[in-house]
């Protein structure tokens, strides 16, 4: 005969979710705000929160606070702070409070930043025209020349199309690094919630966003 142990009543087992996920719940759902940490050379009380924070006041409860399904006015889920303080605590080695407020707002948009995937510098011309036999490319007069033409010596114009690369080769690179800062640091949230374990309803996946092709050649994680 097997005994097993009987499940508390009231326990729920928690949501298995990716980091990405579990940032747009707490930012866009539950409306968690971002509570930078205060300049070292500036006191105000009450001005945020860390985890340390939220961890003292949960040690101080001794019990887990109901969170419910649905918000009740300007209620927000502990694990919504709880996710809310971590990415406030982003270090600058990852872009500090600018790339903690740049993941929240991503994360209350639903938006995944673009790093242009298959996209290639195209060689076009820098203007077109359109008329009647359809459209042409601009092209502008860089010299003259003289020409034998039906035994006369007239001048002509040299024309050229100028052209240009679009997008700009620099402007993919810059959309993938951007794309691959942004990575990084939600696998810092990541990192930081799984050994926090402060997490009461929520369990942090291994689940990431794709990586960009760059991200990729360093291993990803």
């Amino acid at each position: 005969m097997t005994l097993q142990r009987p499940i508390p009543r009231g326990t729920r087992p928690k949501r298995a979710l990716g980091v990405q996920a579990i940032l747009e719940w707490a930012f866009r759902v539950e409306k968690a705000q971002l509570e930078l940490p205060v300049p070292k050379d500036v006191t105000e009380e009450g001005f945020g929160f860390g985890l340390e924070y939220v961890l003292l006041q949960r040690a101080a409860l001794g019990c887990k606070i109901d969170g419910g399904q649905y918000k009740m006015g300007s209620y927000t889920h502990p694990d919504a702070e709880v996710v809310a303080a971590c990415v406030a605590g982003m270090p600058d080695s990852l872009g500090g409070k600018r790339m903690a407020i740049r993941v929240a707002e991503l994360a209350r948009a639903g938006l995944t930043p673009d790093w242009m995937p298959g996209v290639v510098p195209r060689c076009v011309p820098v203007e077109t025209k359109r008329n009647q036999h359809g459209e042409r490319s601009t092209t502008i007069v860089v010299g003259t020349e003289r020409v034998l033409q039906r035994g006369k010596w007239r001048t002509v114009e040299i024309l050229a199309c100028p052209v240009t690369w679009r997008p700009h080769p620099e402007q993919i690179a810059s959309a993938r690094r951007s794309y691959e800062d942004w990575w990084q640091a939600l696998g810092w949230v990541r990192e930081g919630l799984v050994a926090g374990g402060m997490l009461r309803e929520v369990e942090v996946t291994a689940g990431m966003p794709k990586a960009a092709p760059r991200t990729a050649s360093r291993g990803g994680r």
